[in-house]
Order: structure tokens, then sequence, then C-alpha cells
């Protein structure tokens, strides 16, 4: 099975500690994570047209395309074994609701959890 990868904003803390997060309940082989701001993070960008001078969503890139937004989130939480059933749970709520938590927690994150100076 290849590697899904993750790309993400490397300076925002909020995206830095769910990284920390996979880390720790991941299999260790089944994500890859790129920094959006790193060279390989613009290139995937432009691969799949998203725009790379800003990210306002993570991106899952797996085998099945690209996804983002609360989508995203949950297809990255159903991969991890451990968190299956959880994500099965969160996608009963409908895509609206969950749509607007997760845009207003992307376009706060900056200021509810702070930026990083490095990636």
């Amino acid at each position: 099975m290849r590697q899904s990868v993750i790309i993400f904003d490397g300076e925002c803390n909020l995206c830095n500690g769910v990284v920390g997060w996979l880390l720790k309940f991941a299999p260790k082989d089944i994500f890859e994570f790129v920094a959006f701001q790193s060279p390989k993070g613009q290139r995937l960008l432009q691969e799949h047209h998203f725009p790379t001078t800003v990210l306002t969503t993570v991106i899952l890139i797996d085998e099945n395309g690209a996804h983002t937004h609360s989508d995203g989130f949950l297809e990255i939480v159903s991969k991890i074994p451990k968190w299956r059933l959880v994500a099965a749970l969160l996608a009963y709520i409908p895509r609206i609701i969950r749509a607007t938590i997760y845009n207003l927690a992307s376009r706060n994150r900056v200021r509810w959890f702070g930026k990083s100076k490095t990636c």
C-alpha cells in the first residue's frame, strides 16, 4: 500500500499539534507529512490544482484523490485502526454542520492557537 500524503500548514500550531497526534496514533507507514511551505508541498499543491500561497484546509492525497476540509479530516482519521469507529460515527453528522465547525476552526486557527516562526 502506498503512503497517503497529508499536506498541512507547517507554521500553524494547531496543524502541528494534529500532526503530533497523528504521529502518536497512526501506524508509522500510512502517512507522509508534507508542509505546504516546503518545495514538495508546493509541487503537490500545483499538481492537484490548489493555491500555493495560502492553505485553508488540510489536504489528504491518497489512492482515491485529494480530500479536503471535514471530509478530508474524517478520511485521515478513518485510516487509523484505533480511530476508525470514531470517524464512522462522526461521518453521521451532516456535512453542513461538520463543514461549519471545520471552517470556523480553519479561519481562526492562528488567532486561537498561534503561529510558529519556523516550519
